[in-house]
């Protein structure tokens, strides 16, 4: 007989290694999924790590996306964790990340054609403000009303992306774009344009805030009394009662700091790589992000690691969908399998395989 038996406290080897066994088992059966399409299984996977960081004749573009692709990945992450450790099942980030972008665009476009330098930062207190006050929103109903914040959060999503497409086609649209949807692109705009700060390194403002959230996140957590207090509302939130923590208190904020930095990710974003307001400038970093969150394992340092890994299944599949005419769907099935495979071999960090007969009743 197999069975599971709980240990007496989590493993710390399979807490460690479990991240790395879901890395390998997504190649295995990502490369089993690739030969069932009809495509050399070891080259895809290649084609998806390797290549963009060392081949010669990909890595010159591909490194200095890596950055650019990680930097929103990470920032929006960090976020989500800091929820996840109090269990506040953030899963609208990817609204807030809009909301974030458009309020922080519209701020910038009220101003055109100035090229003041204070434009900018008031575009990143504007695209953190629309994250905030868009989070809010599950917050607010969840402590006053008890509403589920995994519903409520991801519904918004939905009202956000409708809410993009409103303002590409409408208050937000270029009218000088003869017709076309979509913003002024910020690009062409100096004052507006986040634009690399170190030339061919991918480096910009979003990535620079990505980090700093690193290291604020872990101080946070680690060494101040309220990251205390979040970690004690999620494993034991009862005995945070006890102790005085205020769980709505702790809801505003996890939620808060997530909108926030859900929301500068979109400003970043919208102002750097993408460019313009469109109607499908969301690209999924608010949903990917909750794959880095737990591959890092609510580790700080951890979703540092794991955004720049998301980040290289990203560059790579788009280079495989075009070296290897892989579809853009195998893909993203490849990068869900990281978070089956994380959830799946999380079991040991908490259980043991026990081998036995069954006992006679």
């Amino acid at each position: 007989m197999i069975s599971l038996e709980k240990r007496p406290q989590p493993s710390r080897l399979w807490t460690a290694i479990t991240p790395i066994f879901a890395v390998v088992l997504t190649m295995v059966v990502g490369g089993l999924m690739f030969a069932l399409l009809g495509v050399d299984p070891i080259e895809a996977v290649r084609t998806i790590f390797w290549d963009p960081l060392f081949h010669p004749q990909f890595a010159g573009f591909s490194r200095p996306q890596l950055l650019v692709k990680a930097g929103p990945l990470i920032l929006i992450a960090i976020g989500l964790s800091i929820g996840f450790r109090a269990g506040i099942w953030n899963i609208g980030a990817e609204g807030q990340y809009i909301m974030g972008a458009i309020c922080g665009a519209a701020a910038g476009l009220a101003f055109y054609p100035s090229e003041s330098i204070l434009i900018f930062p008031l575009m990143i207190l504007c695209g953190a403000l629309g994250g905030f006050l868009w989070a809010m929103i599950p917050a607010v109903l969840k402590t006053r009303f008890g509403t589920n914040e995994i519903l409520v959060s991801l519904m918004l999503v939905y009202v956000a992306q409708n809410i993009l497409i409103s303002v590409s086609t409408g208050l937000l649209r270029n009218p000088e774009g003869m017709g076309f949807p979509g913003s002024r692109n910020f690009k062409q705009w100096d004052a507006t344009h986040n634009a690399e700060i170190i030339a061919g390194t991918g480096m910009h403002w979003g990535v620079v805030t990505a980090f700093i959230a690193v290291i604020a996140a872990y101080v946070l957590m680690a060494r101040h009394i309220q990251g205390f207090n979040i970690r004690l509302s999620g494993e034991a939130p009862r005995a945070a009662r006890f102790a005085g923590v205020n769980p709505a208190r702790i809801i505003l904020l996890c939620l808060g700091i997530s909108g926030v930095l859900a929301g500068m990710a979109g400003l970043f974003e919208v102002t750097g790589p993408a460019g313009q307001i469109t109607g499908n400038f969301n690209a999924g970093y608010g949903f990917t992000a909750i794959i880095v969150a737990f591959l890092g394992r609510l580790n700080p340092f951890g979703i540092l690691l794991a955004g720049l890994l998301m980040a290289l299944t990203y560059i790579g599949g788009e280079l495989a969908q075009l070296m290897l005419s892989l579809p853009g769907a195998s893909i993203q099935l490849f990068q869900g399998m990281l978070l089956f495979f994380l959830l799946a071999t999380d079991v040991f960090t908490n259980y043991r395989i026990r081998f036995g007969k069954r006992e006679a009743a």
